[in-house]
């Protein structure tokens, strides 16, 4: 018996032996002459990579590596540069941001004079009754104060001058209020006798006029005139339009190392189309998405979802959208105590309650995450205990990784409930800096410093938290939002906002890859750089973990890489 076990191993023992080369592997690709950091804790770095079949090979030293080489092998000499997990975006607006691209912009106009100036342009090269369609702006950015205004807002009489025609509707950078010239509020049927709908304010005058801004519910009088042009549109001007921004959308992220996208609010039409993009093999980086609807348009339709991994793990939405308030610059988050600088107002519940509560019963009765968009610390708390309840009436269901999506002010009360309900903080660290000049103004400053954006005590507790800009509210960049979270500055002026919530360089880049891929259930496929993982990566100029805060701005992104495809490569 023992001769023949030993008989039995020897072809083993030679293949292990002398012919082991010829059993190895050959990648696809390897990257060699590289400065990589993995995101594994057990190998953080390494100094080659290979790559085959879309996943990593093998990861390590690059003697190790080469063993990996073969006659066709492509191999790329990085000249010491950083290689790391591509950036997932945990949460933006993916056809929104390609929307951006296609019509005005104005995430970087600081005044309200430029913004005129843009629609005036676009009125002259419009057809009769076309809406002029526009998002970016947000009062509290620009240089100087409107001369006549409310809240900061501007009236709509200059807009509405040079566009006479056209009706013109331009969202606020937040997506949480709108700016519309007076054609566009004949056509929406607005006059002084409109009443403000619940969870939402036309802003007026002291005469009761309104001056053109729809802040939060009160937007949908707008949007419904808006959808009334766009049923004239042909369904294949529509579908056209879209698969466009989603092309654009695509381009942009790609371009700035951006491998995997969250998007927080896509629609049944957009999750087929996706879902056939991913099947054909025709979407370029990976999608994940929170499916947007009421209860009502939910509740005995969610057959077929979850969707998972499909067309080789390019397409996922296991996860359901809702909301409770709006945003901070638009007077919308809703707080414990009243806003300073809009007294006796402590913001809007946009979504009823009870609604809220029900759609979280059908993430819970279909297996779907639920992700809340919360940004003030009553809307925090609020979500935390429908949370909690649905916790506690399912014990049987663990492990749900459940999300507030923006997270942005807390009650310090509410911070280790996280923690203790396993609920992931989804927040943006370019928020922090964009919203900095004006935080204080509407908190004051016991409650910004201690609860507006409190990395450091969330990370201190033990929470996950995801990373992202929110696009097209900020540019998708995701070393702005980087930078924003190790420095808590400004890039344009420098100023700091209380820098003892900032993340070390380690924790925001696991913000950015595994953090954000754990709150998809998808860490054992991306996130890191480890052998059977996915081949998504990018390389930069500048070492994130090492180089100076001012050269985290300065980083160029020279390679992007998914499914071990080079998708983007800098001229």
């Amino acid at each position: 018996m023992k001769k023949f076990f030993w008989l039995a191993l020897l072809p083993a023992v030679m293949l292990s032996c002398g012919s082991a080369p010829e059993l190895t592997e050959q990648a696809d690709t390897i990257f060699f002459n590289a400065d990589i950091y993995t995101v594994d804790t057990l190998n953080p770095t390494a100094e080659a990579i290979a790559l085959k079949g879309g996943r990593i090979l093998a990861v390590g030293k690059e003697a190790d590596v080469m063993a990996y080489r073969g006659d066709s092998t492509v191999m790329e000499d990085l000249n010491g540069q950083f290689l790391m997990p591509g950036f997932i975006e945990g949460h933006g607006h993916f056809s929104g941001l390609g929307y951006s691209l296609i019509n005005l912009n104005f995430l970087n106009s600081k005044s309200w004079e430029e913004i005129v100036a843009e629609v005036a342009a676009a009125a002259e090269g419009a057809a009769p009754g076309e809406w002029i369609i526009g998002r970016g702006w947000h009062q509290e950015k620009w240089s100087q104060v409107p001369e006549r205004s409310v809240l900061g807002y501007p009236y709509h009489d200059e807009l509405s001058a040079v566009s006479p025609n056209n009706p013109v509707m331009l969202r606020h950078a937040s997506g949480h209020s709108l700016f519309a010239n007076a054609k566009a509020m004949e056509l929406a049927g607005v006059s002084a006798e409109t009443p403000n709908p619940t969870g939402g304010e036309v802003v007026r005058d002291s005469r009761g006029e309104a001056i053109g801004v729809f802040e939060e519910r009160a937007m949908n009088l707008i949007n419904a005139a808006y959808d009334e042009y766009r049923e004239g549109l042909s369904e294949e001007e529509k579908a056209k339009e879209w698969f466009r921004a989603v092309e654009l959308a695509e381009e942009e992220c790609l371009r700035k190392g951006i491998t995997s996208f969250q998007d927080a609010g896509t629609k049944y039409f957009e999750a087929d189309r996706y879902t056939q993009l991913a099947e054909a093999g025709e979407l370029d980086l990976r999608l994940w998405s929170m499916l947007r609807h009421s209860y009502e348009e939910m509740k005995g339709n969610l057959e077929g979802f979850p969707i998972l991994d499909k067309g080789n793990h390019f397409y996922t939405c296991r996860a359901i959208k809702s909301e409770v308030d709006g945003a901070l610059g638009a007077f919308g988050a809703w707080l414990l105590r009243a806003y300073n600088d809009k007294k006796g107002f402590t913001g809007q519940n946009t979504t009823p309650i009870p609604e809220v509560k029900n759609i979280a019963s059908l993430a819970m009765e279909h297996g779907m995450q639920m992700c809340v968009h919360a940004i003030g610390d009553r809307a925090n708390r609020v979500v935390l205990n429908i949370y909690e309840e649905q916790m506690k009436a399912h014990p049987e269901q663990a492990g749900l990784r459940w999300r507030i999506e923006h997270a942005q002010h807390l009650d310090t009360t509410d911070i280790p409930r996280f923690r203790e309900l396993g609920v992931i903080a989804s927040m943006q660290g370019i928020h922090c800096t964009s919203d900095a000049p004006f935080v204080e103004k509407r908190l004051g400053e016991a409650r910004s410093r201690l609860g507006a954006y409190p990395w450091r005590s969330l990370l201190d507790e033990g929470v996950i938290i995801a990373n992202g800009t929110d696009a097209p509210v900020e540019d998708v960049d995701p070393l702005a939002s980087f930078y924003a979270s190790v420095t808590r500055k400004r890039a344009d002026t420098g100023l700091e906002f209380f820098p003892e919530q900032r993340m070390t360089r380690a924790e925001a880049i696991h913000s950015y890859t595994l953090g954000n891929a754990y709150a998809g259930f998808e860490e054992g496929f991306k996130g890191s750089l480890q052998p059977g993982k996915a081949a998504d990566l990018v390389v930069l100029s500048k070492n994130l973990l090492k180089c100076s805060d001012e050269e985290i701005l300065e980083a160029a992104v020279l390679i992007t890489m998914v499914d071990g495809k080079v998708k983007y490569r800098a001229e």
